[in-house]
């Protein structure tokens, strides 16, 4: 009988040999250590989020994200200063005693030029040439009427007088004179805008517009 065999055991459960039985470390242990540790895991999240919360309250997440996205303020108040000149230039249009009109006529039918001309000096622009229209326009305006003028008038003289003659065309030649503009009358032209629509929309179009600024709490 061997000297670690319990006193009046034997049999099956006598212990001989030289090897013993392999001691396993309690599972007690190893299922406290991993609860620690999750625990230890668990606290550090925790802690964490809350240190992110504190900064996005406190405002000082705002500050590293403003000095991160400094250039973006540039690109945002780009669109806002082109607003603002937009409407500056829709301030300043000229008036229509500012505006001289070519009146010409594309048409077979005689006196429309005249007769429109005596309206527009009507309704306050300056008359130049009367008459018929040249040979590149003769005869060859299916619409309503051609409105003519130097690369300048586009964004001056040719919307005021845009007002007056709705679904008119706009074109644009190489004369150097931006308040000097053609009206040539096409085939479908019956008569000019009357004239309380036509003073409507041009002090829609002279009327000052909001221009968009940027805030400056966004940079």
């Amino acid at each position: 009988m061997s000297m670690l065999t319990p006193p009046g055991m034997g049999g099956q459960y006598r212990i001989t040999g030289d090897k013993y039985p392999r001691m396993r470390r309690p599972r007690g242990r190893r299922r406290l250590v991993f609860l620690v540790v999750a625990s230890v895991t668990a606290l550090g999240l925790v802690g964490w989020g809350t240190l992110q919360l504190i900064d996005v309250f406190t405002g000082k997440g705002d500050k590293a994200t403003a000095a991160g996205t400094k250039g973006d303020c540039t690109s945002r108040t780009g669109p806002s200063a082109k607003a603002s000149a937009t409407s500056t230039a829709a301030g300043t249009l000229p008036r229509p005693g500012q505006i001289t009109v070519n009146v010409l006529n594309a048409t077979p039918r005689s006196g429309l030029a005249k007769q429109t001309a005596d309206e527009l000096k009507k309704r306050g622009f300056r008359i130049g040439d009367v008459g018929n229209a040249t040979a590149a326009y003769d005869k060859k305006v299916n619409g309503a009427g051609i409105l003519l003028g130097a690369k300048g008038a586009a964004q001056a003289a040719l919307p005021v007088l845009g007002t007056q003659l709705s679904g008119a065309e706009v074109k644009t030649d190489g004369r150097a004179q931006a308040d000097r503009v053609d009206l040539i009358i096409g085939t479908a032209f019956k008569s000019l805008t009357k004239k309380e629509d036509a003073d409507k929309a041009l002090a829609t179009l002279s009327g000052p517009r909001p221009a968009a600024s940027a805030s400056p709490k966004s940079c």
